[in-house]
């Protein structure tokens, strides 16, 4: 073999191994690519809750707080405002899914947590208007006895004045607050031979007995010296009128009024018709009066 086909050859055998590693090269498996490891998000601590006082629902001023107004709420206890009234557990992590879920039934269908704020608050006068949500606060409400109570009871435009009363100018001490009541005067006539009586003021509300503001539960009675009365604003001199003429040669006199009648119209009486009234013969001791009764 002469010297130029063997030198062809050698150069064919190394052509021939390149290719094959540029085929190789080319076609052959890639090192799989290695993915950036993302650097994990440090995880948000734990928030703790404590159980705070919320209103239910809207309250407008004067609205008397009733048990199912108050619930309690899950609140941030970094934001925990010492007004706030709580329920006195250790602050708490959030129940999450299920746990949350149970938990909340739980407290809506006992209403045994917190129960003794509930109680202490039920009864209470809205003083500040409070949405619903919003946490409960003792300077927004007033309880009876407290400083503020009676103006905050006091339907607007009515005026609280109080009269004197004794067993019999007061149905027998069966009038006790929240009841309705007329109030009629009795005077003597020209000459005092005789009585009259009238009646001045119909369907007002009884405030207080004395210094009580609700009847108990089983009290049937309530003996008093002084009951306030709810009298609307243009009345309030007819009232002070006739107690002053009332001093003077009678008094005032309490009559209670049924509850089938408390729709009426509150206020002083309308002019009244048919004349001055009708004149009654009282004998008492063998001595003749007369009383003169308003039509």
């Amino acid at each position: 073999m002469s010297p130029v086909r063997v030198f062809i050859l050698v150069i064919a055998a190394f052509a021939a191994v390149a290719l094959a590693f540029v085929a190789r090269s080319a076609f052959g498996p890639k090192a799989a690519a290695v993915a950036p490891v993302a650097a994990a998000a440090p995880a948000a601590p734990a928030v703790t809750t404590v159980q705070i006082l919320t209103a239910s629902r809207d309250l407008a001023v004067g609205t008397r707080v009733a048990s199912s107004d108050l619930a309690w709420t899950a609140w941030p206890s970094s934001a925990l405002n010492p007004a706030f009234i709580t329920d006195g557990s250790a602050p708490a992590a959030p129940a999450t899914g299920a746990r949350a879920v149970a938990d909340k039934a739980s407290r809506t269908a006992t209403g045994m947590m917190g129960q003794g704020p509930m109680q202490a608050l039920e009864g209470s006068i809205v003083r500040e208007a409070v949405i619903s949500g919003e946490p409960i606060v003792k300077r927004k409400l007033v309880k009876g006895g407290e400083s503020g109570f009676m103006a905050v009871v006091l339907s607007p435009g009515m005026r609280a004045m109080s009269v004197s009363i004794t067993v019999d100018s007061a149905a027998g001490g069966f009038i006790l607050p929240g009841d309705r009541v007329d109030v009629m005067q009795s005077r003597q006539t020209e000459g005092g031979k005789g009585y009259s009586a009238e009646t001045v003021l119909q369907n007002l509300r009884v405030l207080a007995v004395d210094q009580t503001t609700e009847a108990s539960g089983d009290a049937k009675s309530q003996v008093g010296a002084v009951a306030t009365l709810e009298v609307p604003q243009a009345d309030a001199e007819v009232l002070a009128r006739a107690q002053a003429e009332g001093k003077s040669g009678g008094g005032l006199v309490l009559a209670l009024r049924s509850y089938a009648d408390i729709g009426g119209p509150s206020g002083r009486v309308g002019p009244r018709s048919g004349g001055a009234g009708s004149t009654v013969h009282v004998y008492r001791a063998g001595q003749a009066s007369e009383v003169t009764v308003s039509r």
